[in-house]
């Protein structure tokens, strides 16, 4: 049924325990997965003065790190597991690389940390973005 499945990560603990589970799925399902990490361009995040363009590589350099030391993370799972998995890292808003990235997916597993009101609010949720608007099927998973 679900040959291609998509896992995007941050590297929260909430995403590990959704790979966790997504990888079990993969597994009786004989799925290939693909693990996402979007880092968001904070040029259009930061007011960048000349000044401080040394720094904004420099923190550009240490996201893509953090993000690469994720995906490793969520490869060793996948390879513990049995399954067969890559990775991907794109530049670009985490909402809509993973639309895109899903496009080429039968289902999308994700984590949510089922914040509600004010934290909700604020902080937003990549997740119930991605499940309002993507046209694949998405399981999401609950941290505890």
């Amino acid at each position: 049924m679900y040959k291609r499945i998509l896992m995007p990560t941050d590297g929260s603990n909430c995403s590990q325990q959704a790979i966790r589970e997504g990888l079990e799925v993969a597994k009786n399902m004989g799925a290939r997965v693909t693990f996402l990490y979007a880092l968001e361009n904070i040029s259009s995040s930061f007011w960048i003065s000349p000044e401080s363009v040394p720094y904004g590589l420099e923190l550009l350099e240490d996201l893509k790190r953090v993000g690469n030391e994720a995906l490793s993370k969520a490869s060793e799972l996948a390879q513990a597991a049995g399954v067969e998995a890559e990775t991907k890292l794109v530049e670009a808003r985490p909402v809509e690389a993973i639309l895109d990235e899903a496009k080429n997916h039968d289902l999308v597993v994700m984590g949510t940390h089922g914040r509600s009101g004010l934290d909700r609010f604020m902080l937003g949720s990549v997740t119930e973005a991605v499940l309002h608007r993507s046209e694949r099927p998405v399981l999401v998973l609950r941290c505890k």
